[in-house]
């Protein structure tokens, strides 16, 4: 018996009605195999999140057991604001001397309370950090003023310094931190400073943080420490005349991709010379200060690399 079709009925062919029930197949197969597939991906996005969370927690351990390599001896506070917490920027302090630990975005600053000026200031200096220092948008000097630092109590203002006949010397120079905004507002802390001869500050002293800033660039990474050398007596400046003026400066680097290592120990007078006259080891450094450097490279290590003074090695 022949069917009726009924107005607006569509008869579809047996062959494409095969291909119609072959394709609803194939697609409910396609939606379980996709529905498999997003099981898996969270399946491997939850067992990345766990190894990383497994990861941050073993670096935040390792960098908790680092931290008590090199202990800081004496009367030390630490305070902490985006901490550098590198071993090779730790200093080993004499037993007594008066210290206050401030670990900045970029540098490391050993601050004497009683003396108000800095003990060292140590500091990683690689050669991003001289491209971004030395880019034509990078900060500029002339737009920061020199501030007391309030975490420090024995803190020095600018006008501590006026009238002294010395300049406010930093430790840590501008031209190296000018990267970036923080690190230029943290250098230009008075806890950075210490009286320092005009010309010395200007003229010898600049040229040889002027090669530091070189070298970094060539080498990639650098470790500097900076302070001042007290002497057996020292003189005084200031309102109430407690910010004591030091006899001469020291600055130690170490270049440890190429294993090298200088040290320099320049008056604070306006007699100087250049960098050959004033380079010394690191030992003698440690010897007239008292401070220890580069405990964390293990003490064969460190023997031989303080025992260096071959500037040519440097040129």
């Amino acid at each position: 018996m022949l069917g009726v079709m009924m107005p607006g009925e569509v008869v579809m062919p047996s062959s494409s009605m095969e291909w119609c029930i072959t394709a609803q197949a194939r697609s409910k197969k396609s939606t379980k195999l996709l529905k498999k597939l997003r099981k898996q991906q969270k399946r491997v996005k939850r067992k990345a999140a766990k190894q990383s969370r497994k990861a941050v927690k073993q670096t935040r351990k390792t960098a908790t057991s680092s931290s008590s390599i090199v202990p800081l001896i004496g009367n030390a506070s630490t305070l902490t604001s985006n901490t550098n917490a590198k071993p090779l920027c730790r200093v080993v302090l004499p037993s007594g001397m008066d210290n206050q630990t401030l670990n900045y975005k970029a540098i490391t600053v050993y601050f004497n309370n009683k003396l108000r000026i800095p003990n060292c200031v140590a500091y990683e200096l690689t050669n991003t950090m001289v491209s971004m220092a030395d880019a034509p948008d990078a900060e500029r000097r002339k737009n920061y003023r020199f501030e007391q630092d309030k975490n420090a109590p024995g803190s020095p203002t600018h006008k501590d310094y006026s009238g002294s006949g010395y300049t406010r010397g930093h430790m840590a120079p501008a031209m190296d931190m000018r990267g970036e905004k923080q690190t230029m507002q943290e250098c230009f802390m008075m806890t950075n400073m210490c009286p320092q001869e005009a010309k010395l500050n200007n003229d010898n002293w600049r040229q040889l943080e002027e090669s530091v800033h070189r070298w970094a660039k060539r080498d990639g990474q650098l470790f500097v420490l900076t302070g001042p050398i007290m002497g057996t007596k020292h003189s005084c400046i200031g309102p109430k005349n407690d910010i004591a003026v030091p006899a001469a400066f020291f600055k130690v680097v170490y270049a440890p991709k190429q294993d090298r290592a200088i040290a320099f120990i320049y008056d604070n007078t306006s007699n100087n010379g250049g960098m050959a006259r004033h380079a010394v080891t690191i030992d003698e450094v440690e010897r007239r200060t008292g401070l220890d450097f580069f405990t964390a490279l293990g003490k064969d290590t460190e023997r031989r690399i303080e025992a260096q003074c071959d500037l040519n090695a440097w040129k």
